[in-house]
């Protein structure tokens, strides 16, 4: 069974394209971005990213296709995780 692409455009306007049950850090990564990072575990919500307009904590998410197969992901910003 072929499994199809899924194509995420980012905040920065890079595209990749990832198979579901990718994580989030790995492939924004190579996207040039950083997700912050808190406790790991999903408590702190340092990593939250939204995706098509849905909160996702990225630590404990991984990538999930939509009907489209086009996902596109929007950095969250907190003043008090930024250094």
């Amino acid at each position: 069974m072929k499994t199809s692409k899924i194509k995420i455009i980012w905040p920065n306007n890079i595209e990749t394209y990832v198979s579901e049950g990718e994580d989030w850090f790995s492939t924004a990564e190579k996207a040039g971005l950083k997700i912050p990072t808190g406790c790991l575990t999903g408590s702190c919500g340092a990593c939250e990213i939204d995706v098509n307009g849905e909160t996702v904590r990225a630590c404990i998410s991984d990538i999930k296709s939509n009907k489209k197969s086009i996902l596109k992901v929007t950095l969250t910003t907190d003043p008090f995780w930024e250094t």
